[in-house]
């Protein structure tokens, strides 16, 4: 089972107070740090950070904390999968929690379109999941990691951060391997937050849901113990 770290010290905004409507940001703090503690209180609050990316050589980028108003939720019975997905499914293997490091290092690759993940976050999670709060989902071919995905599990809530792939199809066999994993007997009150919804991720079957759906759901999934694989 994951170790609980010690509590954060500094204080998420309620985001169930902020506004929804017309003029509402996703953006709902920044500051703060990337301590274990700090980073499960975020989850459990509906938040979770991603540097701004305005750094330059002497300047780190400043760290913001996201709640967006419109969630992107991958439905654990609505996920689509392709003929050629399916077929990708009968020759990779899908493995959980053997390559940590190497996920989240293909994940950072800074040559990627729109790449964000730097060293601070990459330390962060790595610490997190060597206290079993962060886990890989990985595709595997011949005993070639191809492919995969990495996030964070509290109680029934599954939180994707990245995903990257070196064949085809190969990220996507890891988040089938992954809706598997969450499709047991809680499965009506697990959550898959994958942040927001992308016209890519829309394809799979990933839906916009309103914050304040977004917040009743991550309650109700406070009371689902983790996935059989996460414990």
């Amino acid at each position: 089972m994951p170790t609980e770290p010690p509590a954060t010290g500094w204080v998420f905004p309620d985001v169930a107070q902020l506004p929804v409507g017309p003029g509402a940001e996703d953006l709902v703090g920044a500051g703060a740090d990337l301590e274990p503690g700090t980073l499960l209180a975020a989850y459990r609050h509906g938040l979770f950070p991603m540097p701004s990316g305005d750094g330059g050589r002497r300047r780190r980028p400043s760290l913001l904390w996201w709640s967006p108003v419109e969630r992107g939720v991958l439905p654990l019975d609505g996920l689509k999968v392709s003929r050629s997905l399916r077929q990708a499914t009968r020759h990779l293997e899908v493995r959980v929690d053997t390559a940590f490091a190497a996920v989240i290092e293909a994940c950072a690759d800074p040559s990627r379109e729109g790449s964000w993940i730097d060293g601070r976050i990459r330390t962060a999670y790595t610490r997190l999941h060597e206290l079993g709060w962060a886990h890989s989902v990985e595709a595997w071919r011949d005993d070639e990691l191809v492919g995969g995905l990495y996030g964070v599990a509290v109680d029934g809530l599954f939180a994707g951060e990245s995903m990257f792939h070196r064949v085809s199809n190969a990220s996507k066999v890891a988040l089938v391997g992954l809706v598997d994993l969450l499709r047991d007997e809680h499965r009506d009150r697990r959550v898959l937050d994958v942040q927001w919804r992308t016209e890519h991720l829309a394809s799979l079957g990933v839906v916009a849901v309103p914050r304040p759906s977004y917040l009743r759901m991550l309650a109700e999934a406070r009371d689902v113990p983790l996935p059989r694989a996460f414990r």
